[in-house]
């Protein structure tokens, strides 16, 4: 066992430090410090009396909130797994991360009461079921606090971060309180130098995925955090919000950035107190990115890293950023190692390629995860040769800026969020009139990438779109829907019989 702090001791240090000054911002109310760690010692305390113990999961299904915040704090405090899911997500996809999880507890957001009772039917082992608007109160309110938090070794479990990986079946990648406290520092030397109680960060994505990573960085420094009014992203609001409350740092996707800077409301507040706005999550079109540098100026702070890495394997900061194409900056790079990490590109057998040879981009260091849970299979191909393997394809130039050039799955982005066409592709050839089915994902100006979904019917038939969309509505959440779909008599293949998806993508554009 190696002792390792309790990411709980992040919020605890920082209220015994400034007590008054706000942590936690929404709707224009502010909770202190003090008070927001009183409520998380308070809810570990009835959660214990409740029988949760360390190493339980506690399955959260909200949208953003105080309460959801307090959740993740309160789990760390008990030594409990913290497991977030996207809000979006459909029952059924909730329902399997339940009992994939094993979670003694589910926490659930109120609007979703058939995500609660799917999760109830697929996991009754689940010891206690809570509705967070009339129960986390009652929690975070127990009379007799948790004096300290629980202890922990460096490789003890505290989130479970879903990710699909490229199976398409979600994966829990297993983040741990000594990898974490790595990242949160890493964080902060690398993307966010200089922050400090001063600061004010703004919350415009989930906090299930890397906006409640970002959180983390501002508790540790006592940095307020701003919540958006709405799940929803209301750009005139958001605008509001940083000139309100002179907000300097936010974590953001390719996607939202977009949506931020070329809405007319960019131009109706001031945003001079912006210092860096983070993007992470898929690749940015170059226009888009000139774009943003010109209505915000040098504040932009890409990375690339997956929630395996926990988004902590390069960093392009401001000054790398270049309105000109100037060959003196790293133009269509997504920035050079962090601190502590290590990038390989590696060939079919593990073995190093050289600066600007295309393999497999491969990483180690203290920001890996420990693994998958319950999943061997899964933990010995990511793992292969003594790197952790991104399924990522790309190069490193000859000063070591890592360039993506394409990804060794069939995953794309669509709005920052990872979409897995095979399981889409078997929801669809549930339909009886469909013989064939492709998912391939496109460039879009707006979204990224989006999905376009191409059918083969079976003979006499006719595929219902309608019908298509109502039975993926019922499987799988709105954002991996496919955008289009079109008909063709039959799909390229290979000479081994496996749809050639590249020539797929190449036919749709026209190339």
């Amino acid at each position: 066992m190696i002792p390792t702090s309790n990411l709980a001791h992040l919020l605890l240090q920082t209220a015994r430090r400034f007590p008054s000054r706000p942590g936690l911002i929404r709707h224009g109310q502010e909770t202190s410090w003090a008070t927001l760690a009183t409520r998380v010692r308070s809810a570990a305390a009835a959660l214990a009396e409740k029988g949760i113990v360390p190493g339980d999961r506690l399955l959260v299904h909200s949208r953003n909130s105080q309460a959801m915040f307090e959740t993740m704090w309160a789990a760390w405090m008990l030594g409990a797994v913290w497991v977030p899911t996207n809000f979006r997500l459909t029952p059924a996809e909730v329902a399997y991360l339940a009992e994939s999880s094993g979670a003694a507890a589910h926490l659930f957001d109120e609007a979703f009461p058939d995500h609660a009772q799917a999760a109830r039917a697929a996991n009754p082992a689940a010891r206690l079921h809570l509705n967070l608007a009339s129960g986390w109160e009652t929690l975070a309110t127990h009379p007799t606090p948790m004096p300290h938090p629980a202890d922990v070794d460096r490789d003890h479990p505290c989130w479970f971060f879903y990710t699909s990986g490229t199976t398409g079946r979600p994966k829990a990648a297993m983040l741990t309180h000594g990898q974490m406290e790595f990242v949160v520092t890493s964080h902060l030397c690398d993307l966010m130098p200089g922050t400090t109680e001063q600061d004010v960060s703004l919350v415009v994505a989930p906090l299930s995925h890397g906006a409640g990573i970002h959180a983390m960085t501002q508790v540790a420094k006592g940095a307020a955090t701003v919540l958006m009014p709405g799940e929803k992203l209301d750009v005139p609001e958001a605008w509001r919000l940083v000139e309100a409350h002179r907000v300097s740092n936010m974590f953001t996707v390719p996607t939202i950035l977009t949506m931020l800077t070329r809405d007319p409301s960019v131009d109706a507040y001031d945003h001079s107190s912006l210092r860096h706005i983070i993007y992470a999550g898929a690749p940015m079109y170059r226009a888009d990115q000139v774009h943003a540098l010109k209505k915000l100026g040098k504040v932009i702070v890409q990375y690339f890293g997956l929630g395996e890495v926990t988004g902590n394997i390069t960093v392009l900061p401001p000054h790398l950023h270049s309105i000109e194409d100037d060959p003196a900056f790293p133009i269509g790079s997504c920035g050079h190692p962090r601190t502590g990490i290590e990038i390989a590109i590696l060939d079919a057998n593990h073995q190093r390629l050289g600066a600007n040879e295309t393999g497999e981009i491969c990483v180690r260091g203290p920001a890996v995860f420990a693994g998958y849970f319950n999943n061997p299979e899964a933990n010995e191909k990511a793992f292969a040769g003594g790197w952790f393997h991104t399924g990522d394809l790309g190069h490193l130039d000859i000063s070591g800026y890592l360039h993506i050039t394409g990804r060794a799955s069939d995953m794309y982005i669509s709005g920052g969020s990872n979409v897995y066409p095979k399981e889409i592709e078997e929801i669809l050839l549930q339909d009886p009139t469909i013989a064939e089915a492709c998912v391939v994902g496109i460039p879009d100006d707006k979204w990224g990438e989006i999905g376009i979904a191409i059918l083969v019917p079976r003979e006499g038939t006719t595929p219902d779109e309608p019908a298509l969309r109502t039975r993926l509505a019922d499987q799988l959440a709105r954002y991996k829907h496919p955008h289009r779909f079109v008909t063709w008599p039959e799909l390229p293949k290979s000479g081994y019989g496996k749809v050639a998806k590249r020539e797929v993508k190449r036919l749709l554009l026209g190339d």
